[in-house]
C-alpha cells in the first residue's frame, strides 16, 4: 500500500438507541462493536449511517418507531474511530427539531463530521470535505425518506430527494458534479428505498449510474435493513444497500438482516484500488465477525446478489474490480 492510499470503512445502519442504548449502560461504550472494534480502528476513515438521534428530548414525533440514544453515547462512536455520520435518514428527527439540533451539537463537540441534515437547507446540503494522506474526499448525504422533514430556507431538516422527481435528481447530480471538481473522491451516502427489499428497483439503479456519471466514486446506500448486491460501474463502486451494522431489530428468517458486512475500500487519488467485504453478525445488541456457516452465508448471498450486476466476489470477500 502506497503512502497515498487511504482505507475507508463503510457500514450500514448504526442504531444505538432503545435496547442497544440500555445495554451500553451495563457493558460500556465499546460493547456494541464486539470483536469488530480492532477492524474499525485500523482504517483511516469510517463512515456510518447514524440511525438514531443523540438527545435527551422527549418530544417524540408520532410514528411507528422512534430511536434515540442519550448524548453521552457519542463515546460509542468516538471509541470506534467513526469519522463521518450520515444523518439524512428517517430517524434523525424522531424526537423533533430539538432532537436533531442536540444530535448535531453532540457530533460537533466530539469532532465527528456529519452530512445530510442541518439547521436549514444550506447546511443540510453541505458536503463534508476532508483530506487524508494527500487525498481529498467529499461526502454528500441524501435521503428519500420522510419528505415532511425536508430542510427549508430557515427550517432545520434533512437533505431530502425524491428519486422519481427529475428536478430533485438534477439538483443532486449538480451537487455531485460540483463536489467532484473540488475533491479527488466523492462519496454519496444515501438512505433510500423501502425496508426489506432484496434488490434495488430499476430507477434506483438508473440514478446510481447517473450519480457515478456525474462524478461520484462510491455510492454508500442504506435503508433496506438487509444488504443488497454490489455493482462495479465504470470502475466505480455502488453499494446499493449496506444493511444493518448495530441494532436491536427482529430478525427475518429469510433475509437474515442480522447478517451483513464491514465494507473496506482502499482508494488512491481518483482510483479505487481494492474492496474487501468482512462478514459480520449482530447478536445481543453487538456486532461481531461472522464465522463458520454465518460467514459462508454472507459471502454466498452477496455473490448471488452481485452476480446480477456482473460483479464477482471471491470466497474471501474481495470484489473483483477490473
Amino acid at each position: 500500500m502506497s503512502d497515498n492510499t487511504i482505507t475507508i470503512g463503510l457500514t450500514g445502519d448504526v442504531m444505538i438507541g432503545r435496547g442497544v442504548n440500555a445495554t451500553i449502560s451495563n457493558n460500556g461504550y465499546a460493547y456494541p462493536w464486539g470483536n469488530v472494534l480492532p477492524v474499525l480502528k485500523n482504517t483511516d476513515i469510517n463512515i456510518i449511517n447514524l440511525e438514531a438521534a443523540l438527545t435527551n428530548s422527549t418530544k417524540k414525533i408520532f410514528k411507528t418507531f422512534n430511536f434515540k440514544a442519550t448524548p453521552d453515547r457519542i463515546k460509542t462512536l468516538t471509541v470506534a474511530n467513526i469519522t463521518v455520520a450520515n444523518i439524512a435518514n428517517n430517524h434523525i428527527l424522531d424526537f423533533s427539531e430539538e432532537g436533531l439540533i442536540e444530535t448535531i451539537q453532540t457530533l460537533n463537540a466530539a469532532g465527528i463530521l456529519h452530512a445530510g441534515a442541518g439547521m436549514n437547507e444550506n447546511e443540510a446540503e453541505k458536503p463534508v470535505i476532508l483530506t487524508t494522506k494527500n487525498n481529498t474526499l467529499g461526502v454528500l448525504g441524501f435521503t428519500d425518506n420522510e419528505p415532511r422533514w425536508k430542510a427549508g430556507i430557515s427550517a432545520c431538516g434533512v437533505n431530502y430527494i425524491d428519486i422519481s422527481n427529475e428536478n430533485d435528481c438534477n439538483k443532486a447530480l449538480t451537487a455531485i458534479a460540483k463536489l467532484r471538481k473540488e475533491t479527488d473522491i466523492v462519496i454519496v451516502s444515501i438512505h433510500w428505498g423501502p425496508n426489506m427489499n432484496e434488490e434495488p428497483e430499476r430507477h434506483f439503479v438508473d440514478f446510481a449510474h447517473a450519480m457515478i456519471d456525474h462524478g461520484a466514486a462510491i455510492i454508500h446506500g442504506h435503508s433496506a435493513h438487509n444488504f443488497q448486491g454490489i455493482e462495479v460501474y465504470n470502475h466505480k463502486l455502488i453499494l446499493y444497500d449496506t444493511g444493518d451494522f448495530v441494532d436491536d431489530y427482529v430478525v427475518d428468517p429469510y433475509l437474515k438482516n442480522d447478517h451483513s458486512f464491514f465494507f473496506k475500500v482502499e482508494v488512491s487519488k481518483q482510483r479505487i484500488e481494492k474492496v474487501v467485504l468482512i462478514p459480520v453478525l449482530i447478536s445481543k445488541y453487538q456486532v461481531n465477525l461472522a464465522i463458520g456457516e454465518d460467514y459462508k452465508w454472507c459471502i454466498q448471498r452477496m455473490q448471488q446478489l452481485s452476480a446480477k450486476f456482473g460483479t464477482k466476489l471471491s470466497d474471501k470477500g474481495e470484489v473483483l474490480l477490473f
